[in-house]
């Protein structure tokens, strides 16, 4: 018994709400989008023509499109025919592929999405998934919709200028020398201006008509033969200056694309050419790209801007200009990773907007640590005498303050340092270690005071608990937005063209990472982990992949990238484990002798009797196993990345023929080259690279550490 099917019956038309479940995404996109002012909506009206599909459905197609990773005009029309909740969205309405692609480029819609991201905000505060406590800015490179090989650099666009000047003048004065055409009035000797070339080639235009008439007027052959002679030189230069002429016109208008950069795309002029993350030929090669700037709470992007420079730290102010004039009150602590310290932009947080800067510096890290610390030619490690005002370098000699120093960058900021430099280098024992200052010159410190109570200040701040905690929230709260927006969303690429279009596309992008991530959260309450951010010890790890996973699965992803990924993961925990328990980071801050003792011990547990040979004159063996059979053993403790080469090989096979070994092994922390391995394999050496040393060490299980083994020699024995 089947239930009851005719194609043949007439069906009404039912309301395509009920085909929509209750926490559907589209409901999402209608609230978000229904939230915005009447007012916003004024710039697409027309009184005349034909009447437009309203601005509020157009939204809410291109919205709900982005969500399902839907950037194609032609797609999203195409959604429009298949897709319920589009049609629901759409209310039947059927706008064309190039409707939908106007739009969504359109200069207005700019102003309807600020007004998206200001109203779905004030919806998170209202519930409380926000705590308006503090904003997360990072930035991203996403590829611009242009050919990577219509590049156009700056200093090659310099050089051929600089060349045009230079020949166009020594061409110029030839024809002054030979009298071709009469001295033109000039604005400036230097060069000749692009009126001038012009007037020029005018002058060399009126100078072959000239010839020309006189050619036709003349009857003798040898007579117009020799002024055909003479009308080649005014020629041949009329056709220079008028290539001069176009390439003039053409280098200011590349300078004028330029702007502050130094490249752009002939396919996108606001794209600059940038190094991805992404380079698939691992050539560092560059590829034209926006920088986009994002601020983020609760993992919800609140703000957004799209710059051409490729540094963050030039992007910093001008963002912040941005999120006050359009979006919202900036919160008491803006929080950024160390691409952003710098004195301008601390100063900038600190002086003018009041707020507290939780953004490292570049060397905040590297500070911290033991080396540094104890590294006695870093300045920073110096005694400071504060009533004389002097350093004591590690020679014992003073580095006295010598004058005030003051340094402007090319975007008008003016640092000022405080120049030291020592008494005498001359004759210090030290001098090589301490200093690269040529001979005859002594040690120079540049010190900024500005800048280093900046960074005790952010040292302070971030030593602090309540401090300290905002910040580590930093890379649980920004980054996972850009996974989402490239992998979940698969958004690598802009499919339009021009900054301003540029920076639409991104906002409808943004606003369909929010929307799925709401949606998420709503439909499953137990991914809301905003409650236990602030908690000491929460497992954030756990509270993200939830998260994560939950949004994923939301999507048309494609198993082809969810199995390798896991898989990725699987054998990147299971190589950790391995490190872990094998101790190889200590065998790695080993010295030669200590390996050899290490691996002494190591083999003994096997039932060996092992000797270590002599330091010098051991005949290529540092290791002899005595025991069923007879092994020597080259023990190689390299740099990670340093490979052991086939004269390890060689040098162990003749140390088995003087031993009269059975066998002969080369082990090593590291890796073999290929010529090793293939000469071990046709002699018959046994290789044990730094995996399989990981291995034989797990599988033996000693009882001794290998941290244990790093002590002096005299301890050892």
């Amino acid at each position: 018994m089947f239930k009851h099917y005719n194609m043949n019956q007439v069906v009404l038309p039912l309301d395509l709400e009920i085909k929509i479940e209750e926490n559907d995404i589209a409901y999402a996109v209608n609230d978000v989008v229904e939230t915005i002012p009447d007012d916003a909506f004024t710039g697409f009206r027309r009184e005349t023509g034909y009447p437009a599909y309203h601005p509020r459905m157009m939204m809410k197609i291109i919205l709900c499109a982005y969500t399902q990773s839907v950037f194609s005009g032609r797609k999203i029309e195409g959604l429009l025919h298949d897709s319920v909740r589009m049609m629901w969205l759409a209310q039947g309405y059927e706008p064309t592929y190039r409707t939908i692609n106007r739009f969504r480029v359109h200069p207005e819609v700019k102003e309807l999405l600020r007004q998206c991201f200001v109203q779905f905000r004030c919806q998170l505060v209202q519930e409380k998934q926000i705590d308006e406590e503090a904003i997360f800015i990072d930035g991203t490179k996403i590829e611009a919709n242009a050919n990577k090989y219509t590049f156009v650099w700056r200093k090659a666009i310099e050089k051929h200028s600089a060349k045009l000047v230079e020949k166009s003048n020594q061409m110029y004065d030839e024809l002054l020398e030979n009298e071709i055409i009469p001295e033109i009035e000039r604005e400036s000797e230097d060069e000749l201006s692009t009126d001038e070339l012009r007037q020029i080639a005018e002058k060399l235009d009126e100078k072959v008509e000239a010839y020309d008439k006189e050619i036709e007027a003349r009857e003798k052959g040898s007579e117009r033969k020799q002024l055909r002679s003479e009308r080649k030189a005014p020629k041949q230069y009329r056709k220079r200056f008028r290539d001069f002429v176009v390439r003039k016109q053409k280098y200011k208008q590349d300078m004028k694309i330029f702007g502050e950069r130094n490249s752009y795309s002939k396919t996108d002029h606001d794209a600059t050419f940038m190094r991805m993350k992404d380079d698939h030929m691992r050539n560092g090669q560059l590829k034209a790209g926006y920088n986009v700037q994002l601020a983020t709470e609760g993992q919800y992007a609140l703000a957004y801007d799209v710059f051409p420079n490729p540094t963050d730290t030039r992007t910093f102010v001008p963002f912040l200009d941005h999120i006050e004039e359009g979006y919202f009150e900036l919160p008491k602590y803006i929080v950024a990773d160390a691409g952003y310290g710098s004195e301008q932009n601390y100063e900038d947080v600190l002086e003018n907007r009041e707020r507290t800067p939780l953004i490292t510096y570049n060397q905040y890290r590297k500070e911290k640590k033991k080396k540094y610390r104890n590294n006695p030619f870093h300045s920073a490690n110096w005694e400071y005498n504060t009533e004389n005002d002097y350093f004591i370098c590690p020679n014992d000699q003073k580095v006295t303050f010598r004058y005030l120093s003051q340094r402007t960058d090319r975007y008008g900021y003016t640092r000022t340092f405080r120049v030291y430099e020592c008494e005498d280098c001359s004759g210090c024992p030290l001098r090589s270690q301490c200093t690269k200052a040529k001979e005859g010159n002594n040690r120079k410190i540049y010190y900024n005071a500005k800048w280093e109570s900046q960074k005790a200040y952010t040292r302070q701040q971030l030593s602090e608990e309540e401090t300290g905690e905002v910040y580590g929230r930093r890379k649980i709260d920004v980054e996972p937005v850009f996974g989402f927006l490239k992998a979940n969303l698969r958004f690598p690429r802009f499919s339009v063209r021009g900054q301003e279009k540029v920076k639409n596309e991104l906002g409808f992008a943004f606003m369909a990472v929010n929307l799925r991530k709401y949606t998420a959260k709503k439909t499953n309450p137990t991914l809301d982990n905003n409650n236990h951010l602030n908690q000491k010890g929460s497992n954030h790890q756990k509270l993200m992949i939830g998260t994560f996973f939950k949004s994923f699965l939301a999507s048309y992803v494609p198993a082809s990238f969810v199995l390798p990924t896991m898989i990725k993961y699987v054998k990147k925990k299971k190589r950790f484990n391995l490190i872990k328990k094998s101790g190889i980071k200590d065998i790695d801050r080993m010295k030669g002798y200590q390996f050899e003792a290490y691996l002494q011990v190591l083999f003994k547990e096997l039932g060996y009797r092992p000797v270590v040979t002599q330091k010098s004159g051991d005949y290529g063996a540092d290791v002899v196993l005595k025991g069923r059979n007879k092994i020597v053993i080259q023990a190689k403790r390299y740099g990670y990345k340093h490979n052991v080469s086939m004269d390890a090989v060689r040098e162990v096979l003749a140390a088995m023929f003087f031993y009269h070994a059975d066998e002969a092994w080369v082990i090593t922390n590291s890796f073999f080259t290929k010529q090793a391995k293939t000469l071990a394999k046709a002699c018959g050496v046994t290789l044990l690279n730094r995996y399989e040393l990981e291995k034989f060490i797990v599988k033996i299980n000693l009882t001794k550490q290998p941290k244990q083994f790093t002590r002096k020699r005299s301890e050892l024995s």
